[in-house]
């Protein structure tokens, strides 16, 4: 009896011992890091020119998704050229053009992107013989604003001149009241891009 009762003492501490030698896993949920937005004019874009498309679609599903392509396309690949964020120049082309329906002294046949030169009825703005031009143009207004790099390619922006003190517009912000007059200028850029970067 008293062997049993040994036996049996043993099998259960055996039992007890090894249930607390399986591995206890504690289930730690995945969490998405947090979306980051870059500001800064003269840094680079992170999003792709496909990622720059979906942005754009979800807000003017109408639009002419193949120009669409084209103008991101180019966005990225003349940002990268002179260092400037096409983030930043592509969801402001969204917000000058009205998401490319325009209908105010730019028209969609001067391929003017941002505005440039758009003062009144007898100024309207500059004409660029191609879309990719005009995105040039406009990239190289940011460069003016925000660094004081030299330009890698010509420059055929004819206001870049007139941007004094070079560099002086560090991120979208400093466009506030110095590239448009809307002191909430930078804040609507800031908001286009925080949207943008859920775009993945």
């Amino acid at each position: 009896m008293i062997r049993k009762f040994i036996a049996l003492t043993a099998v259960l501490l055996f039992v007890a011992v090894g249930s607390y030698s399986v591995p206890f896993y504690k289930y730690v949920p995945q969490v998405k890091p947090a979306l980051t937005v870059s500001i800064k004019i003269d840094s680079a874009g992170q999003k792709t020119a496909e990622q720059l498309t979906s942005f754009f679609m979800s807000r003017n599903p109408a639009g002419d998704r193949a120009k669409v392509e084209r103008l991101a396309k180019y966005y990225v690949e003349e940002g990268a050229i002179e260092g400037v964020n096409s983030d930043v120049a592509f969801v402001q082309m969204c917000l000058e053009t009205g998401y490319l329906k325009f209908g105010g002294l730019v028209t969609e046949d001067m391929n003017n992107f941002c505005g440039l030169g758009a003062i009144d009825a007898e100024h309207r703005g500059n004409v660029f013989e191609t879309e990719q031009l005009g995105v040039r143009a406009h990239i190289q207004h940011l460069h003016a604003y925000g660094t004081t790099r030299e330009l890698v390619n010509e420059c055929i922006d004819n206001r870049y001149k007139y941007v004094k003190p070079r560099g002086k517009a560090p991120n979208v912000f400093g466009l506030a009241g110095t590239w448009a007059s809307d002191r909430q200028y930078g804040e609507k850029l800031r908001k286009l891009l925080f949207s943008l970067s859920s775009f993945e």
